[in-house]
């Protein structure tokens, strides 16, 4: 728990803490807002389910889900549009909130269709990454070869599965 939840939680008055659900939404499909900083993906567009990769684990998010705010980890951003129709992306990082009008907001650091992706090049960049990951000898070059491996292991399993 970080200290500004913990200091407000002693500092507020207590009060009935009450978990809610979708009630108020009145369709059936989840309305989804998709960006990147360049570009929007989806604009508050109706779709199936969308299937994401949070840092407290793999997510499948239809309408009436419980509201909440979640980190996204590097991985596939999966959109079902309709049973005939599904596109999935690489995101590096972002976060998704998912609201009481059933509504899902994504908003992506990066986020590539993940057909344009070759797994050739990415398997070069790993190696690469490994190599630097190796001979790193300041800590600010170790955390970056680190996350820059870490992109590119998610990579490399979205697009062989």
């Amino acid at each position: 728990m970080n200290v500004l939840a913990r200091s407000a939680r002693a500092a507020i008055k207590p009060t009935r803490l009450a978990r809610f659900y979708a009630s108020e939404a009145a369709t059936d499909s989840l309305r989804l807002t998709f960006v990147a900083p360049h570009k929007a993906i989806y604009k508050a567009t109706d779709v199936q389910q969308v299937n994401l990769a949070a840092t407290s684990g793999d997510m499948g998010i239809l309408a009436n889900h419980v509201p909440t705010i979640e980190q996204l980890n590097p991985g596939v951003v999966e959109v079902i549009e309709s049973a005939e129709l599904t596109k999935k992306f690489f995101v590096s990082g972002g976060f998704a909130t998912i609201n009481p009008d059933n509504s899902l907001n994504i908003n992506a650091v990066e986020a590539v269709p993940l057909d344009e992706i070759s797994l050739e090049r990415v398997q070069t960049g790993l190696a690469e990454a490994q190599r630097l990951a190796a001979s790193a000898t300041t800590e600010e070059a170790k955390a970056a070869a680190k996350i820059e491996v870490e992109v590119y292991e998610a990579l490399q399993s979205a697009l062989t599965k």
